[in-house]
């Protein structure tokens, strides 16, 4: 079996524990894959805000949470920087829980010496900061869309479709006010980074993945582990990638398949 790669630093946001769109299986799949030099968890890690409603715990949520504790025991850095669904940890700032260390932001220098902001967001997010209600509200309905894609999951298994498909994510890309929303919060990120002199920013919040260049200033937001099942790792020569893993599994499902059949024609 070939050893598991290892990067630099991983860098992962919007797990949102504790609900049913949690993809805690997919997230293990992935850590199972990669080892670290540092763990950056970028906030709305557990949702304090669905639990208030209704508390979903798998046992792969589980897992997730000991195979954290695990890997801060043995020797990698795990940073926890919380956000708005995780904001009650924000009264816990500079203290330590079990090797995790809970700070509100963070400023990472790559491995080849850029300087990026770490922060979840929400900070760039006017409705969050300033229209509270509107923000739960959003949250509501996006339960319910989560209980949505729960029937129409059962309807594509049994039709034979494979892969995961999310009702909220794709109503999020057709939107156009929700295309603009991303639009500005990016730009506000982007300009926070170029006032502070760093180089670039890594966040989360909105549960869109990219890595972008915006005139010397990288933006890269780690996505979410609810619709897409996206991460940024770092090389050691500071590269920065995203890792789709719904599609890289797919990816690696199709390549193990043609292997077999290689070697079966062989024999």
């Amino acid at each position: 079996m070939a050893a598991m790669p290892t990067v630099r630093s991983i860098f992962l946001s919007d797990i949102h524990l504790g609900t049913r769109a949690c993809q805690a299986g997919r997230l293990l799949d992935f850590l199972r894959s990669y080892t670290a030099e540092n763990v950056f968890l970028v906030g709305d890690i557990v949702d304090f805000w669905a639990m208030r409603r209704n508390i979903v715990w798998t046992a792969d949520q589980n897992t997730f949470v000991q195979k954290i504790l695990k890997r801060a025991r043995h020797g990698e850095r795990v940073v926890f920087i919380p956000g708005n669904h995780d904001e009650a940890l924000r009264d816990y700032l500079g203290i330590a829980f079990g090797d995790i260390e809970v700070i509100g932001e963070y400023i990472h220098e790559l491995a080849d010496g850029r300087r990026f902001l770490l922060l979840h967001g929400d900070e760039f997010d006017q409705i969050t900061r300033h229209h509270r209600w509107i923000a739960v509200l959003g949250d509501v309905m996006y339960d319910v869309l989560v209980r949505l894609n729960v029937l129409i999951s059962l309807v594509r298994r049994r039709l034979g479709m494979t892969g995961y498909w999310s009702l909220a994510g794709y109503a999020k890309r057709r939107v156009k006010k929700a295309l603009q929303f991303i639009f500005d919060f990016e730009d506000s990120a982007i300009r926070a980074a170029r006032q502070r002199g760093l180089d670039g920013i890594i966040c989360g919040h909105i549960h869109s993945a990219v890595i972008r260049d915006a005139e010397g200033v990288s933006y890269v937001n780690c996505g979410d582990w609810v619709d897409s099942c996206t991460a940024i790792v770092e090389h050691f020569d500071g590269r920065l990638e995203l890792i789709a893993w719904d599609s890289r599994e797919r990816a690696l499902i199709e390549a193990e398949k043609t292997e077999q059949e290689e070697m079966a024609c062989v024999s």
